[in-house]
């Protein structure tokens, strides 16, 4: 009885792991790579102490594709997205400028504007959503990766 138990919860405890925390909805994006994040920001420095304050972000220029975005929800709760924009190919005018929570993508063909708290278009249900990435905080540490 003890050994059907054992193989019972170290079978329920197997299929619980899964090596992805969740699906890619762009996985499938034809105008996406996926560049290699991987980043520890020390909230005790200067240029991140926005992000000890909810409702605050900070742009980090040299990663990902065109520059990642960090969001504060709550101090529980972090958002990182790519500010390349998810619905044309990368180009000189596809870095999207943040104004408070809204991106927004320069390019006049298009104009699209996405949340940084979801990642989710503004306007159009079927657009792809902004590429996410993995944040966790760690005491005074936040790590952001793909």
């Amino acid at each position: 009885m003890k050994r059907i138990l054992i193989i019972t919860v170290l079978a329920i405890f197997m299929s619980s792991c899964n090596k992805d925390d969740g699906n890619n909805v762009n996985a499938d994006n034809p105008f996406l790579t996926s560049p290699l994040v991987n980043l520890q920001l020390n909230l005790n420095l200067p240029e991140y102490n926005p992000l000890l304050f909810p409702g605050n972000s900070v742009v980090l220029n040299s990663q990902g594709i065109k520059g990642v975005i960090v969001y504060n929800v709550n101090n529980n709760l972090y958002t990182a997205f790519d500010l390349t924009d998810p619905n044309h190919s990368p180009s000189s005018c596809s870095k999207m400028e943040v104004e408070g929570i809204i991106a927004t993508c320069p390019c006049t063909e298009d104009s699209n504007t996405y949340d940084i708290v979801t990642g989710q278009h503004q306007n159009d249900t079927d657009a792809y959503p902004m590429q996410q990435y993995r944040v966790t905080r760690s005491g005074d540490v936040i790590t952001i990766t793909n």
